[in-house]
């Protein structure tokens, strides 16, 4: 991972409802007539429960620490009561649909308290983390209310100043702004010290970073929303994360990073986010200019998994303890006595969400259902009929040609099964998440899939940085993941922990990938010093490949001449000088495509005549345009067969050379090309997944549990040969194949050697297969 892609560390987030934790045995078992059910978050400065009245409105009561309160211990503690009554002064104020009400509050208690509507929804910031960033119309829809939300704390002459994504929740029926703790009157300072930083890095407003109380006004709620907007349509904060300082200063002096907010909505940002207060539009402003675009009801503004969450957490209020029976004043009910309010009444109080979730349809009022069978009015759903296989891709990132190739290889698969099926014994869906080749968004476009009870296996990930950030996804689910591009060792490899049981890989390993490159070297007699570079701009894959390489050349009986050279490196010219003048005769590249191009460069300029050869990471159409002509002549090696050759290869077998001749021509029906390198295998993983589950689904229906380990045992063979795996799901047999650059073009040379000669003639340790996977 690079290190600009590794996140830092980030603001605590504000307690949320949700993880509901149980009581401690110091907690009270109620305060001032709210029953408490449970934490919902703890802190320096208090407790948030989870508390009921004896009519079932559910509320987060917020209690302070009993010594933040008491006055007799100086000017301090109170000052912190004086602060609490401005909270809830301030939260009273502001009357709004989209900011939370408060329902009760007593800041004079010996424990000052809040309580507010309760809302089951996760955070944005929770539900971004998890699921991806956010639809252009759903950024819209939230950013809309957000906007007259504070339109409404402006109205009421208040500045929020902790405008984040921890503090929106997500309801079905809209978001809502909650947290009012460090809001304050405009123009107030008598609370507040002229050079305290208030709120949180990364969401404030220049004049907040420096500290510049006298300017902090509305504006600075509308530079905060511009950066939740950007932070809800890219799933990163607009000025990065890491230190404290760091984001202070970029914050004040940096341009915001926008390049994947939607270009519709690109503008009202900038101009949320100027560094002058003076040239932001109001709350107003955008609240008008964000409705005209996203009219009607936003029932149905979240994305599903966003949807079942909610409905998850709404479902599991429904366990909580029914409402005491009796209270002061009223006698127990009769068997004729209306029903009171129990667990169901809570759907039409949780904070209005709950009365949504019912209306909105869709898969929260399925989930619901399912806790509501008791009475026999609601039968329980049948069993389902369309299952899903999903690809986890970089699909506008870096690696974007091979992960397009990817997800068309997954479409024709699904497609094919749906078509020889024809619904029996169920219907296939493919659903798509993009990672964007960005670890640091993996994870949740990993659990955008893993979440959605229908997927059943994955195909992916495109690169090893993004495969490793969303690996704990699967895991945790119990998905197989399947990839055909990630070949770092840690997928299959348990180091110590438990043995894989969740990754099935289709490509060998970089340090076998490696091993399989070097013997390709010795298919030339004449090399007896290659020189070998390891490049380390990613340095886990150059690493493996040179280790790899060393262990082929070895059992060889040939010494390369290495060298190692930081990621950073450009002077190309005088490193390899340094490779030739030692005296190599071929030269071996170990890094990333773009400094293959610069050391193809440096050879021809240097006029070296002696053969070339890379691995997976330099193989593309990319290589070959970025490297113009002094790319003739390297030898690449890939874990991709070149289909057209394979299909006319007399040498293989006619039924194998009929099914990659049906994958060329349903390609070619449903795209008018040739298929791109990468596309075939992921066809033949996917199929792989699909021909077991027609077969299973006759025995029982199609379930995660023991997939990986049914998927592993297959033996099969595909359209671009066949596939066999170990008892950790890394493939058997070679797997590697080369390419030569011949007139600006890759020409397949067929699979890499699976064995040499040592010098003393005995053959290597490796299984010899010349097959294509097996």
């Amino acid at each position: 991972m690079s290190p600009a892609a590794q996140p830092g560390p980030q603001p605590a987030p504000t307690p949320q409802p949700g993880a509901l934790q149980p009581l401690h045995s110091s907690d009270p078992s109620s305060i001032a007539g709210y029953r408490l059910l449970g934490r919902l978050g703890a802190g320096g400065m208090g407790v948030v429960y989870l508390g009921r009245t004896d009519t079932g409105e559910l509320a987060a009561v917020k209690v302070t620490h009993a010594d933040h309160a008491d006055e007799s211990h100086g000017a301090d503690d109170a000052d912190f009561r004086a602060r609490f009554r401005r909270e809830v002064a301030a939260a009273r104020r502001v009357v709004s649909p989209w900011a939370v009400p408060v329902i009760g509050a007593d800041p004079d208690a010996p424990e000052p308290w809040l309580a507010t509507a309760f809302v089951p929804g996760p955070s944005l910031g929770e539900a971004v983390r998890a699921h991806g960033p956010l639809a252009e119309r759903s950024v819209r829809i939230l950013g809309g209310a957000v906007a007259r939300a504070l339109a409404a704390v402006h109205a009421a002459g208040l500045v929020h100043r902790d405008v984040k994504p921890g503090n929106v929740l997500l309801a079905v029926d809209g978001p809502r702004l909650i947290d009012f703790g460090i809001a304050r009157a405009t123009g107030e300072t008598g609370l507040t010290s002229t050079d305290m930083v208030v709120g949180t890095p990364g969401f404030l407003a220049p004049e907040q970073a420096e500290a510049r109380a006298a300017e902090i006004g509305p504006a600075a709620d509308v530079f905060a929303l511009g950066c939740l907007l950007a932070f809800a349509a890219t799933g990163r904060p607009p000025f990065g994360t890491g230190s404290l300082d760091a984001l202070l200063y970029r914050t004040v002096h940096d341009e915001p990073e926008l390049a994947d907010v939607p270009a519709a909505l690109l503008g009202l940002v900038q101009r949320c986010l100027a560094k002058r207060p003076g040239e932001r539009p109001t709350a107003e402003e955008i609240a008008g200019e964000l409705t005209e675009d996203a009219p009607g009801a936003p029932a149905d503004w979240l994305p599903a998994p966003v949807v079942a969450t909610i409905a998850a957490r709404s479902a599991a209020m429904l366990a909580l303890p029914d409402i005491d029976p009796t209270a002061p004043g009223t006698g127990p009910a009769g068997p004729d006595a209306p029903p009171g309010p129990g667990r169901r009444r809570f759907l039409l109080l949780a904070g209005g969400a709950g009365t949504a979730l019912l209306a909105a349809g869709g898969g929260a009022y399925a989930v619901l259902r399912q806790h509501e069978d008791t009475d026999g009015k609601h039968p329980a759903p049948g069993p389902r009929t369309t299952w899903s296989i999903g690809v986890l891709a970089d699909l506008s990132g870096p690696a974007r040609e091979i992960g397009r190739a990817q997800e068309r290889g997954a479409r024709l698969a699904v497609e094919r099964f749906n078509a020889e099926h024809q619904g029996k014994p169920f219907t296939l869906e493919l659903k798509v998440s993009d990672d964007r080749g960005d670890s640091a968004g993996a994870l949740a476009a990993a659990r955008r899939l893993t979440s959605d009870p229908s997927v059943l296996a994955v195909l992916g990930p495109t690169s090893d940085d993004t495969g490793i950030a969303a690996l704990p996804a699967f895991q945790e689910a119990g998905v197989p993941l399947l990839t055909v591009s990630a070949g770092y060792n840690r997928f299959t490899v348990d180091g110590g922990g438990p043995p894989n049981s969740t990754v099935l890989r289709a490509i060998p390993n970089h340090f076998m990938a490696g091993t399989y490159l070097a013997w390709s070297a010795t298919l030339l007699p004449r090399i007896r010093r290659p020189g070998v570079l390891q490049e380390r701009t990613d340095s886990q894959y150059s690493w493996q490949y040179t280790k790899g390489v060393g262990f082929g050349f070895e059992y060889a009986g040939i010494t390369p001449h290495y060298r190692v050279v930081p990621g950073r490196a450009v002077d190309y010219r005088r490193i390899i000088g340094e490779m030739t003048d030692a005296g190599i005769d071929a030269y071996v590249h170990n890094g990333v495509r773009s400094t293959a191009v610069l050391a193809a460069r440096a050879l021809d300029q240097l006029g070296f005549t002696g053969p070339r050869f890379a691995g997976q990471h330099v193989f593309g159409t990319a290589f070959l345009k970025e490297a113009g002509p002094a790319a003739e002549g390297w030898f690449v090696c890939a874990p991709v067969v070149d289909p057209v050759r394979r299909a006319a290869d007399p040498k293989e077998k006619p039924a194998d050379r009929r099914r990659t001749q049906d994958f060329l021509d349903a390609h070619s029906k449903r795209y008018g090309t040739t298929p791109a390198f990468y596309t075939g295998e992921a066809y033949d993983v996917v199929n792989l997944t699909t021909t077991w589950l027609a077969t299973s689904a006759a025995k029982s229906p199609p379930t995660r549990k023991g997939l990986w380990q049914a998927l592993r045992k297959q033996k099969y063979t595909g359209a671009m040969g066949g596939y066999r795996f170990g008892d950790n799901g890394e493939l058997t047999g070679v797997g590697t194949f080369l390419y030569g650059v011949q007139n600006g073009a890759y020409k397949y040379l067929g699979p890499a050697p699976a064995d040499v000669k040592t010098p003393t003639g005995k053959p290597t340790p490796t299984k010899t297969d010349t097959s294509k996977k097996a």
